[in-house]
């Protein structure tokens, strides 16, 4: 009897997973606890294992597609039966479910005609997708834009589908429909007003509009919950920003040697480390930095926890994410150093779960390593505050009212103004700005 595996519920707001990575193959033996996938939610990219022994006899979903929580996407083998048919059994009962009618009502017709834009394609929608010989091969297209199609005379084989995996969908339908129009348009005045859209003139679902050449990208899942976020904060959270700039001559100096010190045991500090430490010491200091905003009240947080901006490589969609070093008040320079490095390369490998990104109680931000001087950065929700580091830059500067050569940062704090008043804040640059510009208070 053929195990299905199914897309698992990984969050409570999840209503469904894009499969990052396959960790297996068609054909592999798995057990039970076995990790055979990266999945990414609403929230994090998290791993799925699978709770029976057996082969893997069909992967039905392939890596970068996204299906609604449930569906089918793969099928296991139990020990001694064939892959074949097993993979085939499984499939069907799938199909058949999918195939079960239902009556819709007119309240909900418009509705999934309009849906069928921008749902994801997956296994589930897989399973009602229809087939249509398309420039000497078989592509998918949604069996309502087959439907706009044949009404409209529409030529399947002229359109390039914008879907996942070149799925053709209601939207491409409605483009080739609106150039038909256009070029059977009357030449009057008034017909040189509009505006020509020419479609899939680009192998990528490109459009050109008016001249304007422009290219659909689709949204990831996380990509969509870091922009609510960011949203949901610039419009109900009361920012304003203080900058301070701090001489890291000190700093460097200390950097550098101990960099050669620790050289032996693999261990290089940057300056984004001294940054995270120096932070986590002063909000221990001024807690209403440590704090969230409640409503009715403030919450001030016995943890230190920094969350630490990572920016992903853009061929996987960009974004930012935030790893969290706990208890960071707490740990020396040595092990935030050496954590920071490993959710770094976690987040843009494999993934950060949802416990590596929770219960930050404060962020800092460092676009010091692409040569930034200076910028500003949107509060990461619960949080009051986020420090935005710009670079360590090498420059003329006074020292001792006399002209020299040293290094200065910008950084600018962004404050809730419910939480932090201007003057919290400047008390809290300062602070930090001791710290720093005296980094051995740093290593006690």
């Amino acid at each position: 009897m053929p195990i299905s595996v199914n897309m698992p519920r990984l969050s409570d707001t999840m209503e469904a997973g894009t499969i990052v990575r396959w960790s297996v193959k068609v054909g592999d033996a798995v057990t039970s606890g076995q990790v055979i996938a990266d999945i990414e939610t609403d929230k994090a990219t998290m791993e799925m294992p699978v709770f029976d022994d057996g082969r893997i006899a069909s992967l039905l979903v392939p890596a970068g597609q996204s299906v609604k929580v449930g569906t089918l996407i793969a099928v296991i083998a139990q020990e001694g039966e064939p892959l074949e048919s097993a993979a085939r059994a499984a499939t069907a009962v799938a199909t058949a479910a999918q195939a079960t009618p239902s009556v819709p009502n007119s309240s909900t017709t418009a509705t999934k005609s309009d849906s069928d834009a921008s749902m994801v394609a997956g296994a589930t929608a897989e399973s009602s997708d229809e087939w249509a010989a398309v420039r000497g091969a078989s592509v998918r297209v949604s069996p309502v834009a087959r439907r706009m199609a044949e009404e409209h005379d529409i030529s399947l084989g002229s359109l390039q589908g914008s879907g996942p995996g070149g799925r053709i969908i209601k939207r491409d339908v409605q483009i080739a429909m609106e150039n038909t129009r256009s070029r059977s348009a009357p030449a009057t005045g008034a017909s040189e007003l509009a505006i020509p859209v020419v479609a899939n003139q680009r192998p990528s679902g490109g459009l050109v509009i008016a001249g304007l050449e422009s290219e659909s990208v689709p949204v990831s899942s996380k990509r969509q919950i870091i922009a609510r976020r960011l949203v949901e904060s610039k419009s109900t959270i009361p920012h304003y920003q203080v900058s301070m700039k701090f001489d890291l001559d000190q700093l460097m100096a200390m950097r550098e040697q101990l960099n050669v010190d620790l050289a032996s045991v693999g261990i290089k500090l940057s300056v984004n480390d001294f940054i995270v430490r120096g932070c986590a010491l002063a909000m221990a200091k001024h807690p209403y930095v440590n704090a969230s905003w409640a409503g009715d009240s403030i919450s001030l947080h016995t943890q230190v926890n920094v969350g630490i901006a990572v920016a992903l490589d853009e061929s996987e969609g960009g974004g930012l994410v935030v790893a969290v070093l706990r208890d960071a008040d707490r740990k020396s320079l040595r092990a935030i150093s050496a954590e920071a490095k490993a959710m770094g390369e976690k987040a843009r490998t494999r993934g950060l779960s949802l416990d590596d990104m929770a219960d930050s109680t404060f962020t800092v931000s460092n676009l010091g390593m692409f040569g930034v001087e200076h910028f500003t950065a949107i509060i990461n929700p619960p949080n009051s505050a986020i420090l935005a580091c710009g670079a360590a830059i090498k420059q003329p500067v006074i020292r001792n009212d006399a002209l020299t050569v040293g290094y200065e940062m910008v950084a600018t704090l962004s404050s809730d103004h419910r939480v932090i008043d201007g003057a919290m804040a400047a008390r809290w640059l300062n602070t930090l700005k001791h710290s720093l510009e005296h980094p051995a208070t740093l290593l006690v």
